[in-house]
């Protein structure tokens, strides 16, 4: 697995930030770049089961199955997957999931002088990097 940082700076308190990217309806408007009609159903608590989901073929939603590995407010937010949802049905035990379960997707929030930095640290398999790489700067550019 290789890990792979993205970072944005955006004029606004980390607070608003914070909470312009976690909140539903914002959460849904930042991620259309790259996840159109995304969504989440779950939660941002530490320790809770959370699913992010979009509508795939057939409107049978497609995603992620994941839990929150760590959440300290404004500060930073940890997301460990653990499988996916293809076609409505979770699946985190099959082989393919395996070789990438516990992957993790980390956001850390710096403040300074008015203004705040987002890195994202996150862990990717091989096979999607360049995706991801073309991907991921898409919603920080929004």
């Amino acid at each position: 697995m290789e890990k792979l940082h993205f970072s944005v700076r955006i004029d606004a308190p980390k607070e608003k930030v914070w909470d312009t990217m976690l909140d539903d309806k914002t959460y849904r408007e930042w991620t259309e770049a790259f996840m159109p009609g995304g969504h989440y159903v779950g939660s941002w608590r530490k320790g809770s089961k959370i699913l992010f989901l979009a509508p795939g073929e057939g409107g049978k939603m497609e995603g992620m199955v994941s839990t929150i590995a760590e959440n300290r407010p404004y500060k930073f937010i940890s997301i460990k997957h653990l499988g996916v949802v293809s076609k409505g049905v979770e699946d985190t035990t099959s082989e393919a999931v395996k070789g990438w379960a516990g992957a993790l997707e980390n956001y850390t929030f710096r403040e300074a002088k008015g203004a705040t930095e987002v890195l994202i640290d996150t862990d990717t398999v091989d096979e999607y990097v360049s995706m991801f790489k073309d991907m991921w700067p898409k919603p920080l550019r929004s």
